[in-house]
């Protein structure tokens, strides 16, 4: 399986799960001499608690597990607006010595990578489409939330053409771990990468064609049907085909220009598109 798939299953199961735990009522929970407490309001909202005061307001509230970091206790809980549009940011509760307690929070925008814990920080390390570049954000008690450095998306190193085998890569995006790949596509696409490999985000299984031409279709995450992807690949002559659905459908951006494509990837594109 893909990462990217991977990840999308793993998300689709978090939320189920979040929602099956939000219609279970969650125990008090002992902490730093309290008890935090998540209580629904008569709106539907859910309140996190410590000994009464609140914390934080929305509509998932949920608990996820206490930690201890450089000799102090954090309670981490996942607190978002909800629906599948967006996932949870993730509440970081704690208490310094001799304090009261205090709240950081990571990824208020949309939700929060998976918290990586060690003995001196808390890690969120997002994933990355190819030609992504995001921040690494970590916590520690003592200087709270801040950016630790910046990734980018990079494919395995001295990978070239030769190397290229479909059998290693279920989801085409992941055809971009073979440096060559991913050298041309940056030549075709610019900044235009990360678009184009969010509209394959969805995409199903890649398939070969009777002449060897690698592709796949696929499309926006929550937004299927509004700009939809295309993505072949042609080992043999070692060229790539993208397309993007725009205002147009019946007219996608291509890159190389469609003009210069063989019939053969055009029907293919056509087919993948109408899907």
């Amino acid at each position: 399986m893909g990462l990217i798939r991977a990840l999308v299953v793993a998300a689709l199961a978090a939320t189920a799960s979040l929602a099956h735990a939000q219609d279970e009522q969650q125990a008090p929970i002992p902490f730093e001499g309290g008890t935090l407490t998540i209580r629904e309001t008569e709106e539907g909202d859910k309140v996190l608690a410590f000994d009464g005061k609140e914390l934080a307001r929305n509509y998932v509230v949920l608990y996820d597990k206490t930690v201890e970091v450089a000799g102090t206790r954090a309670a981490l809980f996942a607190v978002g607006d909800g629906g599948n549009q967006c996932g949870p940011a993730e509440l970081i509760v704690w208490k310094p010595q001799g304090g009261a307690v205090k709240v950081d929070a990571v990824g208020e925008d949309c939700g929060a990578p998976p918290a990586a814990v060690t003995d001196s920080s808390i890690y969120f390390v997002p994933y990355l489409l190819p030609g992504d570049i995001n921040n690494v954000i970590v916590w520690s008690p003592d200087i709270g939330v801040e950016v630790a450095g910046t990734i980018s998306y990079s494919p395995q190193p001295g990978t070239g053409w030769q190397d290229l085998d479909p059998a290693r890569f279920e989801y085409i995006i992941d055809s971009m771990k073979n440096a060559a790949v991913y050298g041309e596509a940056q030549k075709l696409m610019g900044n235009k990468l990360v678009e184009v490999m969010t509209a394959l985000g969805t995409g199903g299984t890649t398939e070969t064609s009777p002449s060897g031409i690698l592709y796949a279709s696929g499309c926006v995450p929550h937004a299927c049907g509004g700009a939809d992807g295309f993505m072949a690949i042609d080992p043999k002559a070692r060229k790539l085909y993208f397309a993007q659905q725009g205002d147009d459908p019946k007219r996608p951006s291509t890159w190389p220009d469609v003009s210069t494509w063989p019939a053969e990837v055009k029907s293919l594109m056509a087919e993948g598109l109408a899907r």
